[in-house]
């Protein structure tokens, strides 16, 4: 299951102008992310040891992942049991889940989200939204 793909970005009403991997960049740093707090599934621990060391000491960007990695989707397959639950709670909220904290976050004064420039700087902004957002919904199963 396809819980976002690049060309549903670039595909749609894309700004002109914009490379097509921009359409990538809120999946790649999502990615990193999960593979930062081990939530990357068995298919990536078993064909994809190098990127996720590349990712992990930032030689490589989560959104170079998504392209060489999972052919510019991010799928079931890429998420762990426990990172497939928090993806469904919070990547795929309809409110208050990773798009609105990426667009409050990182996009505030651009034109568009597709706007956000792929910097690890970029990242650092976002992934402690991610990481309590994370914690907080771990306190919420343990209730």
């Amino acid at each position: 299951m396809a819980f976002d793909r690049m060309d549903w970005h670039y595909g749609g009403d894309y700004p002109e102008g914009l490379p097509n991997e921009n359409g990538g960049t809120h999946i790649g740093f999502y990615l990193a992310w999960l593979i930062q707090n081990d939530l990357i599934g068995e298919f990536h621990l078993e064909e994809s040891i190098d990127e996720l060391t590349a990712v992990r000491e930032r030689k490589m960007d989560g959104r170079t992942f998504l392209i060489a990695m999972c052919d510019e989707k991010f799928t079931d397959e890429d998420v762990n049991d426990e990172g497939l639950e928090f993806t469904e709670f919070y990547y795929q909220a309809e409110e208050n889940g990773f798009f609105d904290d990426y667009e409050r976050i990182l996009a505030q004064d651009l034109p568009t989200v597709y706007h956000v420039e792929n910097t690890w700087e970029n990242y650092d902004k976002i992934a402690p939204v991610m990481t309590a957002a994370f914690h907080n919904w771990k306190k919420e199963q343990q209730n």
